[in-house]
């Protein structure tokens, strides 16, 4: 196949007209725009509404040593929530920033509590290895679903939603948490 050489008058048409260019990068923008906003608005710091966490109190859960846990006293403060599981490495890795983060802001009328999506006999045996000074209470496996339902879209751990005493949200933060993250809520 012979393809004939490119002259200077096929050079020119192959070449975008600068107007053109203008009109294509102003798309390009427009779309980019578009897409930082919907991502901004998906998943950007908002306040929700205290109704969209029905979810959590109207949850069961027990703590590990099998006692019932009245849930509701946890409203009215503001709240650190905790999804963790045994077998996820940075959930046991942000749990003494956590505790550290507890210890220190209790007196000031934070509250945290850890929920762990995991069998109860696991739970208890990493407790007794690496004990916390914040409550952990056993969510299990429907501990995913709520997580999801709060917003945690695909489930992932850690996730971390934290609460104003007005319990609207604060932040709603998948993957371990930083210091300088605990510490801006303050």
């Amino acid at each position: 196949m012979n393809i004939p050489p490119l002259t200077p008058d096929t050079q020119s048409s192959q070449r975008l007209n600068p107007n053109r260019r203008w009109i294509l990068g102003g798309v390009a923008c427009g779309a980019l725009s578009l897409g930082a906003l919907a991502s901004w608005l998906k998943y950007g710091a908002s306040k929700t509404n205290p109704t969209d966490l029905n979810p959590l109190w109207n949850s069961a859960f027990k703590h590990p040593s099998g006692d019932d846990v009245d849930w509701k006293q946890f409203r009215g403060r503001p709240l650190i929530i905790n999804f963790w599981a045994t077998w996820c490495a940075p959930c046991v890795e942000e749990m003494p920033l956590i505790d550290r983060f507890y210890k220190e802001n209790v007196s000031k009328g934070w509250q945290v509590i850890g929920l762990a999506i995991d069998q109860p006999s696991k739970v208890k045996s990493f407790l007794n290895l690496h004990p916390v000074s914040y409550p952990v209470l056993l969510a299990g496996l429907g501990g995913t679903e709520l997580s999801v339902a709060l917003g945690d879209e695909t489930g992932s751990l850690p996730f971390t939603l934290i609460l104003r005493s007005d319990e609207s949200v604060l932040v709603k933060k998948i993957g371990k948490l930083k210091a300088d993250e605990l510490n801006s809520i303050l």
